[in-house]
């Protein structure tokens, strides 16, 4: 890993410095809640304990589980974000901009994002968010809209280190979700420290054709304990997490998740080389009569089809922002390249190829867009998320290849990083779980 070359608090805190002194603040009446911010993120940077190989324990009893409620809804079909997410957008785009596309190829050569982008996507506080304001962390209320904006955003960045830095939040969203008391208190806090702990889904199964909604991965119940058999694939951060959510199939539930941290015995991962996504650390999770107790179930039956539900729509998100990345790059380089005297742009099949692709970067932002408010609002989404991820998958994938032909011989190199995005585009067909809203 490379050594950070500024600080954290000093990135943290120059991003919410911005805010506070941008003229955009009082635009949106945001004064005093980036004041806010500013006071509470100085104060955790300074005050924060480091969590890094993290022992997961409980530090107090907590009787009921804490519910973050949906934010609230205006009863009007608006797709304008709210200034929060306004706010939130602005703050992962520059971080995007700034940091995660310089840094992509290196990333994708090492196979895992620099120390350097770790702590400085700490110091944004992405798990926090996700962790209620009584367990000591930064929500307020559950908002898989704003969720899918950060997740856009970043993929516009850089779609393999994204899913590697949105996997733990996905974990910390689920605990806040589904969590017990006992889960919450015992995994679900550590996420509010300096240094989160690094935790993925474990999804995908080996199989040719894997189906997320029927895990190969075995659990059989044995007496106060389950034991887990098989082996995940494509898991983000899967060579370095700490706690893992896996998807199994047991012997009297049906499919359900489970907790298992990464000392559990019979538990052993390694890297998992891929065509794409290869900043995101990609790792095979193998579990061989690996133990848990009861209280390691997450959730109810229910839940584990809405987390692979939300898990396709974070996929959709980044689609979405590595798509506009495409779109962003080939707009420029067809106007700017000139072939016989003219912009390639003035050439009737290139204008064609790109309003193409900027029609269906728009249809996949809606379709996942009317998803997310779906869930937002309380209403069964799991149809739209559905539709959502098999346009996704196919348009994404059209839309990374197109950009390719776009540039032609640039398009084959690694001096553009289109060639890279189709790679990384390809993921969402296969990725059906990871990271959960």
């Amino acid at each position: 890993m490379n050594k950070p070359k500024r600080d954290i608090q000093g990135f943290g805190l120059s991003l919410l410095n911005r805010f506070a002194g941008s003229e955009t603040v009082d635009k949106l009446g945001l004064r005093k809640p980036a004041e806010k911010a500013l006071y509470t993120a100085s104060k955790a940077s300074f005050g924060a304990a480091n969590l890094a190989n993290q022992q997961f324990r409980a530090v107090r009893n907590l009787l009921t589980p804490e519910r973050l409620q949906n934010a609230p809804s205006g009863g009007l079909f608006d797709l304008t974000p709210t200034d929060e997410q306004a706010m939130m957008q602005e703050a992962t785009r520059r971080f995007a901009d700034e940091l995660l596309r310089p840094s992509a190829a290196d990333a994708e050569s090492h196979r895992e994002p620099s120390e350097e982008i770790w702590e400085q996507a700490n110091a944004l506080g992405l798990a926090q968010l996700a962790v209620p304001e009584k367990l000591g962390g930064a929500a307020s209320e559950r908002s898989v809209i704003t969720s899918g904006l950060v997740a856009e955003s970043l993929g516009w960045g850089d779609m393999g280190q994204a899913c590697a830095l949105l996997a733990p939040v996905g974990v910390a969203n689920a605990l806040a979700n589904w969590g017990s008391a006992e889960q919450q208190m015992k995994y679900l806090t550590a996420f509010t420290g300096e240094s989160p702990p690094d935790a993925a889904f474990a999804v995908v199964d080996t199989e040719v054709t894997p189906d997320p909604m029927r895990p190969r991965c075995l659990a059989r119940q044995d007496g106060d304990q389950w034991v887990i058999n098989g082996e995940k694939r494509l898991v983000p951060l899967g060579r370095f997490a700490e706690l893992f959510i896996v998807s199994v199939d047991t012997d009297k539930l049906g499919p359900r998740l489970m907790l298992v941290e990464k000392g559990a015995e019979g538990l052993t991962r390694h890297a998992d080389d891929s065509m794409g996504l290869r900043g995101g650390g990609l790792g095979r999770v193998r579990f061989d009569k690996v133990r848990v107790d009861n209280s390691a179930l997450l959730g109810d039956d229910k839940t584990f089809a809405d987390a692979i539900h939300l898990a396709r729509l974070m996929w959709c998100s980044l689609a979405v922002g590595c798509s506009q990345a495409v779109l962003d790059t080939v707009t420029t380089y067809v106007n700017d390249r000139k072939a016989f005297g003219e912009p390639l742009s003035h050439r009737q099949a290139v204008a064609f190829m790109v309003s193409n692709i900027a029609i269906e970067v728009d249809a996949m932002r809606l379709m996942t867009w009317r998803a997310l408010s779906r869930c937002d609002q309380g209403l069964d989404f799991h149809r739209e998320a559905v539709l959502a991820h098999r346009f996704c998958a196919e348009h994404a994938m059209d839309i990374g290849s197109n950009g390719v032909q776009l540039l032609g011989g640039h398009g084959f190199v690694t001096e553009f990083p289109v060639e890279r995005w189709y790679r990384d585009l390809r993921a969402v067909g296969v990725q059906e779980g990871g990271l959960i809203a």
